[in-house]
């Protein structure tokens, strides 16, 4: 048994022992204190005030169509230069080590890429035969590039083109041209832009639920005696989401509910005609309030899988409950919109 001289002489012989060990602790400690302050959600966005800024930048007005454009544009920002920037393909540690955040990032990708797609299909059309934008054109696949490539040309590059296309857009619209650049505040591209997500709110809400485990029935061809399908279901079949993915699926709900707030934020603005023609405003304020309860701060170090009537929490099964809540006052202002 070695005796403490004997261990003070061979700390003296090696002091790069210590050293190392000193460096390797530090380092580990700076990759900690990296990884709790990137893991975080950025809060809600003014969007008028995001609007009036870039209107002014370049010195013209905010018309219709401005804060919805400006939110996307300012979407993408966030996601790209938050606190640590973004993470979804970074390859060395901490960004590497972590998953919550780069989940967030692409639940507000998805919301990020479907409304793009809005403006380019409908939202700048006044009708199917109608020339595409040619800004928007660039925009959406640039949006549409892998989350996770960190090879030439990276994620953040071409999300950051899609970024400047975007702006672009929104600087057309305001230049005076009656024929460069519109925006069509209409019912029914309204109504469409919410049918995409409902259903997007309606998987979320599903794959929430799943974290407990679920029977679910066949109701695929419920409804229509001569209804098909490719290939024969398994009739009721039990779904449960796996542990290791219930955080995952947590923080993309997370991602894309805040995405979609900023969104329906903008929207109130730029189709308030619409909204209080139709009586409307009232639905869309509940959708938002839904939402609104889905961001609050989790009073948890981590997403528990508690049963849903146990003595744990169950935080899937309480952010299911709001993104479910929003999908129904979604539907019934889809019904209002749909009125003459």
């Amino acid at each position: 048994m070695s005796s403490p001289d004997a261990l003070i002489a061979t700390r003296k012989r090696r002091p790069w022992l210590s050293l190392a060990g000193a460096v390797l602790g530090l380092l580990l400690l700076l990759v900690l204190g990296l990884m709790w302050w990137w893991d975080y959600e950025p809060a809600s966005l003014d969007v008028q005030r995001e609007a009036e800024r870039r209107a002014q930048a370049v010195s013209q007005p905010v018309v219709v169509g401005s804060v919805t454009t400006a939110t996307l544009a300012a979407t993408i920002d966030v996601l790209l230069h938050k606190r640590g920037g973004y993470l979804s393909n970074d390859l060395l540690p901490p960004g590497s080590l972590m998953d919550n955040v780069p989940n967030w990032e692409f639940g507000v990708l998805t919301a990020s890429r479907d409304l793009v797609r809005f403006l380019r299909n409908d939202f700048s059309r006044s009708q199917t035969q109608s020339t595409e934008d040619r800004n928007l054109m660039e925009a959406e696949p640039l949006l549409s590039s892998p989350n996770d490539r960190w090879l030439l040309p990276s994620s953040e590059s071409q999300y950051s083109k899609a970024e400047a296309q975007i702006n672009a857009y929104l600087t057309r619209l305001a230049d005076g041209d009656q024929n460069d650049g519109q925006f069509y505040a209409r019912a029914d591209n309204l109504s469409d832009y919410l049918q995409v997500v409902s259903t997007r709110l309606g998987s979320l809400s599903q794959r929430l639920s799943a974290s407990v485990g679920q029977l679910r029935l066949d109701t695929d061809l419920a409804g229509d005696a001569n209804a098909q399908q490719s290939r024969p279901s398994g009739g009721d079949r039990l779904v449960r989401t796996s542990w290791t993915q219930i955080d995952d699926v947590f923080y993309e709900a997370r991602g894309y509910t805040w995405a979609v707030l900023q969104q329906l934020h903008a929207m109130q603005r730029d189709f308030a005609p619409v909204l209080r023609d139709k009586n409307a405003q009232v639905s869309l304020q509940q959708v938002v309030r839904e939402l609104e309860e889905a961001q609050k701060g989790l009073g948890s170090p981590v997403v528990l899988n508690g049963t849903p009537f146990g003595f744990f929490a169950n935080h899937s099964l309480v952010m299911a409950n709001y993104v479910s809540r929003a999908n129904a006052a979604i539907l019934d202002l889809r019904k209002l919109l749909e009125r003459g």
